[in-house]
């Protein structure tokens, strides 16, 4: 679902957040290229 927002508003990066549980968690950076 981000690329297709990268890709519907021209951006140039998105960020992917996610939530693993027990206070854990990890985000990824994405570039469209």
């Amino acid at each position: 679902k981000a690329v297709h927002e990268l890709q519907r508003t021209d951006g140039e990066y998105g960020l992917i957040a996610m939530c693993c549980g027990g206070g854990l968690g990890t985000g990824t950076i994405i570039q469209k290229i």
